[in-house]
């Protein structure tokens, strides 16, 4: 049964916004800003684990995220650890990273893990966006956005509109499907 009140662990106001505007009125979403401890491991895993620790500390229904973004000529990193690759070495230092490699290529990866409470087997939901890496461009205000550029529109995730961007991004694409989920649960409930 979906839950009508979902505790969203974050403490991020632009990621609170972004999943607000996505998922509409799907669900009652309640922001709870919490410390969690962070495994290192795949990113399906650090959701996962992420995902426990919260049902616990809040007893009842959490929806957890985590972002990747994945240099292809890194072989999978930054990956998960890109808040600390960002927080380090900013903009610029991301992009130094790949000045000796002609691959530029990039995937945003966006996992977000849905657990009932304690004791529940948490549920993926995985987006992921085909981008390069490019020179910061547009507004500095969410993470690395300024330097994933999607393909198709020419543009960084920065200088999208933010329901442009919505459509496309990695966040987006997780949370459509996690959209589906709760729709398909209320209707599987009423039932």
């Amino acid at each position: 049964m979906p839950p009508s009140q979902l505790n969203f662990i974050t403490g991020n106001k632009h990621k609170l916004a972004e999943v607000q505007a996505i998922l509409g009125d799907a669900v009652d979403l309640q922001s709870r800003s919490i410390d969690l401890v962070e495994i290192q491991g795949t990113i399906e895993e650090i959701s996962k684990d992420k995902c426990r620790r919260a049902a616990e500390e809040v007893q009842g229904p959490v929806l957890v995220e985590d972002t990747a973004l994945i240099f292809n000529a890194f072989k999978n990193l930054p990956g998960p650890y890109i808040k600390w690759f960002f927080e380090s070495l900013g903009h610029d230092g991301l992009n130094k990273l790949l000045a000796g490699f002609e691959d530029k290529s990039a995937e945003s990866v966006c996992t977000f893990a849905y657990s009932e409470g304690p004791g529940h087997e948490p549920i993926i939901f995985q987006g992921r966006t085909e981008g390069k890496i490019v020179p910061a461009r547009g507004a500095i205000a969410f993470g690395w956005d300024p330097i994933f550029e999607y393909g198709p529109a020419g543009q960084t995730y920065a200088e999208m509109p933010k329901a442009e961007k919505n459509k496309i991004s990695h966040r987006g694409k997780a949370l459509e499907k996690l959209k589906a989920w709760l729709l398909e649960a209320a209707d599987s409930s009423k039932a």
